[in-house]
């Protein structure tokens, strides 16, 4: 699924995701989830459970931001969260990104929709 996601998004956009690594082990990935509309991706992201909790996710979604912020055509990030992670909702809050609605997702029910600016 992932690697048909990157192509349909690799087809308007590079990169389509990154790595997450920690000590040389890859223990995570992020991707962004469909092609850029209007200078805005919406990235996906999760950290192996056996290396939460450790700033892990937070690093990298730093390090995502960053890189969007010195790429013209990228005007926001978005990201999506379930009511119940909040420890992914602090890492978006802490780099960033601010809360802009809810909606409900086919698989994951409710969700809240995070977007963080990046001009």
């Amino acid at each position: 699924m992932l690697a048909d996601l990157a192509e349909v998004v690799r087809e308007s956009f590079s990169p389509a995701a990154w790595l997450i690594v920690e000590d040389n082990e890859v223990v995570g990935l992020c991707s962004v989830k469909a092609p850029p509309s209007g200078g805005v991706i919406d990235i996906g992201y999760g950290v192996a459970p056996t290396r939460q909790n450790r700033g892990i996710a937070g690093r990298a979604i730093g390090e995502i931001v960053a890189w969007a912020r010195k790429v013209p055509q990228v005007r926001a990030v978005t990201a999506e969260t379930t009511p119940a992670n909040f420890a992914s909702q602090r890492v978006l809050e802490r780099n960033g990104f601010v809360k802009v609605g809810k909606r409900v997702d086919e698989e994951d029910g409710p969700v809240l929709c995070w977007r963080c600016p990046t001009d």
